[in-house]
């Protein structure tokens, strides 16, 4: 009967160990990102960015001549989104941005002038 309880109380206390270790190595969620972070990483990749304001004048002149791309989960795109603005959930972490790559890739086209709106 000690016995049992001896392989119990080592079993549980290997399990407890097991799960802190986990989630003490487990990759951490998104970090939050300043403005002057994102127009330093645009600038770096060559991208142009503009204000939501000249966004919007774009929009109404010109719906056709811009990709609107919305990265919200299907779901959310479902329930409600920008008129011609396509879906396409993009998972915040490095393993979900390198399994969508060749997917994003090829939704965006080779014209690298065309105006592209993530939101």
């Amino acid at each position: 009967m000690i016995e049992l309880f001896v392989a119990l109380l080592i079993l549980t206390t290997a399990t407890l160990l097991g799960v802190a270790w986990w989630r003490r190595r487990r990759a951490p969620g998104p970090r939050e990102v300043d403005w002057p972070e994102v127009m330093a990483e645009a600038e770096t990749g060559g991208y142009g960015l503009i204000s939501t304001g000249e966004m919007a004048d774009r929009y109404r002149r010109d719906p056709q001549g811009l990709l609107l791309v919305d990265t919200r989960p299907a779901g959310e795109y479902r329930a409600g989104h920008i008129a011609g603005a396509l879906n396409f959930p993009l998972t915040p972490t490095r393993w979900g941005r390198w399994r969508s790559r060749k997917l994003l890739t090829a939704l965006l086209g080779p014209d690298k002038e065309r105006l592209v709106v993530f939101y």
